[in-house]
């Protein structure tokens, strides 16, 4: 365990990865998996109790998405981890140069600490983000165990790991890296260097040329990315089967997978309803499974666990709905017009009616601002006030909250 640790160690002192270009201002876009408000939304289907938060980027590398949860996160405390300093440093230097903790916003803290020990760090965690981790552990189990002894009650964990079957051409060409290399393999750069040499010398109607000029070859211009890729001294991929026995081992509640599309067996079967019948007989872990057989061009997992409770709200009921305090997404790419990008950067059009609710919540999110700035005395319009100066609906409300345009908070009163 340890060999493999100063292994991979050794890859990100030599390859800080992501290499994302360190800039001189706050990061472009968002990513709604590392917005609190919209992670919470999305489990729950409300705003979470409180947004003044600690959050543990667990495996942070050179601090990309570290930037992003403090920018989207301005109340909550940030934590990022890693186990190579050359990453650390990057991380600082990118949190530092863009800006991003200003006055009044927490100064994120940085750590060089494997994912293994993180019971050093002190007091739990709301939000705990690990993407692309877990499956450069020797022990993803005990990895992921270590983490869950840090999430509070009613936290979330935010997880990515690699899919094998849409990894299947990577592995391949990863065996064959190692095969040539033979006792060489911990000489990263020689890696890439016999790796992008195969792919020059291969046909170009092979199938791992083919594979790589259509997903890979872009972002794998950089040696950073190349390497994270091709050369790693350690992965684990995984199939529906092997993943969740990965999170029953945690001991925590699988909330959902983050691209809820994706597995809806609808899309794949949708032409046949006798097929559509029989598959209704399935358990989750069975439709789920069936779904990756069926598109197996899945590269990764990614998804929320919880630790109970984890409070749900039900819009189903109409008096709750109109009591209700609506606000919008912190999410949103084009605001105000009723064409925009949504959380998940998918293009909306938004009718009249939407439109003038969606500004209406608007007026809610500011006041919601300013109460957390101790300066607004104005009250916060519920559902059924704004319905009563707009022309949508109910169903029309719940079709905005559905599509996560619009956040909605439980009126306690």
């Amino acid at each position: 365990m340890e060999e493999i640790s100063t292994a991979v160690q050794r890859l990100y002192d030599t390859y800080p990865f992501p290499p994302d270009p360190l800039l001189d201002e706050p990061p472009p876009g968002y990513n709604w998996r590392w917005c609190w408000q919209a992670a919470y939304n999305f489990c729950t289907g409300r705003t979470p109790p409180k947004d003044k938060i600690r959050i543990l980027d667990a495996g942070c590398g050179t601090g990309s998405s570290t930037e992003y949860l403090i920018q989207l996160n301005p109340q909550a405390s940030v934590i990022g981890i890693d186990l190579s300093e050359g990453a650390i440093r990057v991380a600082k230097e990118r949190t530092q140069r863009s800006g991003i903790s200003t006055p009044g916003t927490p100064v994120p803290e940085f750590r060089c600490l494997s994912l293994y020990d993180v019971g050093q760090l002190t007091g739990q965690f709301d939000l705990i983000n690990c993407v692309g981790v877990l499956h450069h552990l020797s022990d993803p189990v005990r990895g992921l165990q270590t983490l869950a002894l840090k999430l509070a009650p009613g936290g979330l964990m935010h997880i990515f790991v690699y899919a094998e079957l849409g990894r299947w051409e990577i592995r391949l060409m990863q065996q064959a890296i190692a095969l040539i290399q033979g006792e060489r393999r911990n000489n990263y750069p020689e890696g890439v260097k016999i790796g992008r040499e195969i792919f020059e010398a291969l046909p170009q109607d092979n199938r791992l040329v083919q594979y790589e000029a259509q997903r890979w070859a872009l972002e794998n211009q950089r040696d950073e990315c190349f390497a994270d890729m091709y050369v790693h001294p350690q992965e684990i991929d995984y199939n529906i089967e092997t993943l969740f026995e990965l999170i029953d081992a945690s001991g925590l509640e699988f909330v959902g997978f983050s691209n809820r599309g994706y597995w809806q067996i609808e899309r794949l079967l949708g032409k046949s309803p006798e097929l559509i019948e029989r598959v209704k007989g399935l358990s989750d872990r069975e439709r789920y499974r069936l779904i990756e057989l069926l598109d197996p061009q899945i590269t990764h997992y990614e998804f929320f666990l919880a630790r109970p409770p984890l409070a749900r709200s039900n819009w189903s009921n109409d008096q709750i709905l109109l009591a209700a305090i609506p606000q919008l997404s912190p999410c949103l790419n084009g605001w105000p017009n009723q064409t925009l990008f949504d959380y998940d950067y998918q293009l909306v059009k938004l009718s009249e009616e939407e439109f003038e609710f969606m500004q209406a919540c608007e007026v809610n999110t500011d006041l919601m601002q300013s109460e957390q700035s101790q300066t607004s005395e104005r009250p916060q319009k519920t559902v059924k006030e704004i319905l009563s100066e707009v022309k949508l609906d109910l169903e029309g409300v719940r079709s905005l909250r559905s599509r996560q345009l619009i956040l909605l908070t439980p009126n306690p009163s």
